[in-house]
């Protein structure tokens, strides 16, 4: 399945949001994998985050992910640099955008 996300990061910290996902923990991505991710692709426009997500159970990746420490402590750095988050709790399953149009 794959899900599109909005999240927004906020306008002073846009630089360090930036660094940060050039060094996201390899224990964090082998975690996202095995959770059941194929891939994920963030794009930005200003201070809009756009999301694609490949994944077998949207559901099952945030359950599987929400408590896991390395995944925790990542959100909590995120936290500090987002003004709109990713939401992992049962409820973020169902924030994911529409589709409005496939070709």
């Amino acid at each position: 399945m794959r899900i599109a996300l909005h999240t927004k990061v906020r306008a002073d910290r846009i630089e360090e949001y930036e660094a940060a996902h050039r060094e996201v923990p390899a224990e964090l991505t082998t975690a996202i994998r095995a959770a059941g991710a194929t891939s994920w692709t963030i794009w930005r426009s200003g201070t809009d985050l756009f999301h694609v997500i490949d994944c077998a159970d949207y559901a099952r990746l945030l359950a599987e992910l929400e408590q896991l420490p390395v995944n925790v402590a990542w959100q909590a750095r995120m936290g500090e640099l987002l003004d709109v988050a990713h939401d992992y709790s049962s409820d973020g399953a169902a924030a994911g955008l529409p589709v409005a149009w496939e070709l």
